[in-house]
């Protein structure tokens, strides 16, 4: 991007390969995700200041090219998924800078458009569960929107961490929302 504003502002251009930092590695991205934060920030409506110009993107998947100087949990060649940075943005491109630290080693189960779609969703569950509510095995909880994208994660990661899962969605979406784990819906 280079200004704000609706999808014609985005731009399709070639630009230099970038390269690690300390603490981050460089991807050859083979999927990236694609979020509402992608809009929001598109729009000038993020939450965090976004200096132009910007690719977006934060999720993705894909082979490391190389590491920062500071990493040593990953090597070249190595599958990953995660997200950029915690500025959402970078995936949108051949080549992608992420932090070390917001990346995993990607399970061999799962191609990179499967990985790609992930991690913000997932991660935003988990944190709500474990990280703000401090959920524990015998626990009771509910979920709204059960069918959704963060909440079938919460159910899933609530139902295999021992909670009780309460959860909401709609007629059609019931039995679906049982699969993923859920005690009562």
């Amino acid at each position: 991007l280079q200004e704000f504003g609706g999808v014609d502002a985005i731009v399709i251009e070639d630009i230099a390969r970038p390269r690690p930092g300390g603490d981050e590695v460089l991807i050859r991205v083979g999927a990236a995700g694609v979020g509402p934060w992608d809009g929001w920030i598109r729009a000038g409506q993020s939450a965090l200041p976004q200096p132009l110009p910007l690719t977006l993107g934060s999720d993705l998947a894909g082979i490391i090219e190389a590491v920062g100087p500071g990493v040593s949990k990953f090597a070249v060649g190595d599958a990953v998924f995660g997200a950029t940075n915690p500025r959402f943005i970078g995936a949108y491109a051949d080549y992608a800078v992420a932090s070390a630290g917001m990346i995993a080693k990607k399970p061999v189960w799962l191609d990179d458009v499967e990985a790609a779609s992930l991690p913000v969703i997932a991660v935003t569950a988990w944190q709500a569960l474990f990280d703000q509510a401090k959920l524990r095995r015998g626990q009771s909880v509910l979920i709204h929107g059960a069918a959704g994208n963060v909440g079938a994660y919460a159910v899933q990661f609530a139902h295999r961490a021992g909670l009780e899962v309460t959860a909401t969605a709609s007629a059609r979406d019931i039995e679906r929302v049982r699969e993923l784990g859920a005690d009562r819906v």
